[in-house]
């Protein structure tokens, strides 16, 4: 069976066979972070959902469609100003 720990020390491997091990990584840390952010969403879906949702009926009412409403847009809010002082912090780094 492979050691697949070993495959990413890799001392004696050709380069191609390094970024071939990198890009791996990389994709593995994408997939993490879309994980992570699902994760994230779902959360947020069930706070909304607590948090707006009085009882459940056939109909949505025009108070529980603003709870939802400000509750989506203070998430994408949220998300946003995350996302930008991320974005600036790597960018400050590679500098």
């Amino acid at each position: 069976m492979a050691d697949f720990s070993s495959s990413f020390d890799m001392p004696s491997a050709s380069s191609s066979e390094k970024a071939e091990a990198a890009e791996l990584q990389r994709l593995i840390a994408v997939e993490q972070q879309k994980a992570q952010f699902q994760a994230q969403v779902h959360n947020f879906t069930d706070v909304c959902w607590d948090k707006c949702m009085d009882k459940p009926s056939s109909k949505m009412d025009s108070r529980t469609e603003a709870c939802l409403v400000s509750c989506v847009e203070r998430f994408i809010d949220t998300t946003l100003t995350i996302t930008n002082r991320f974005t600036q912090m790597v960018q400050k780094g590679t500098h």
